[in-house]
């Protein structure tokens, strides 16, 4: 599956940002679809999941309370609404596809990446 994300820029501290992550699937929901980020100098880091059908949701704790989580399956495209940005979230913001498997969880695609930057 082919994904793209966009919407990224630059936002002053405090501010908000939606992401996209619009993808090319045949059957959108069957897909899991994650957001990382990664600083400069950083490791990738894990920044939330939403289940296929939307109803589930998980966020690391470092962006729990602040980014929320959304996809509309008709429109092939997930969202990331990030509010109460800060400095520590600058980064460039992934999105990626995934499945379970029997016994794992595989990816089937990725995005290109979209650069966020807060500034202070």
């Amino acid at each position: 599956v082919q994904l793209q994300a966009s919407g990224g820029g630059l936002v002053q501290v405090g501010g908000s940002l939606r992401l996209s992550c619009a993808a090319s699937a045949r059957t959108f929901s069957d897909y899991t679809i994650d957001w990382f980020r990664q600083a400069p100098g950083r490791e990738r880091e894990f920044v939330g999941r939403i289940s296929g059908s939307g109803s589930t949701t998980y966020y690391a704790d470092s962006v729990k309370g602040r980014f929320t989580i959304s996809r509309d399956n008709a429109k092939n495209t997930v969202y990331l609404q990030m509010n109460s940005l800060k400095p520590e979230d600058t980064a460039v913001y992934y999105c990626a596809a995934g499945v379970y498997g029997m016994d794992s969880y595989v990816y089937r695609g990725w995005g290109q990446g979209t650069l966020v930057t807060v500034s202070s």
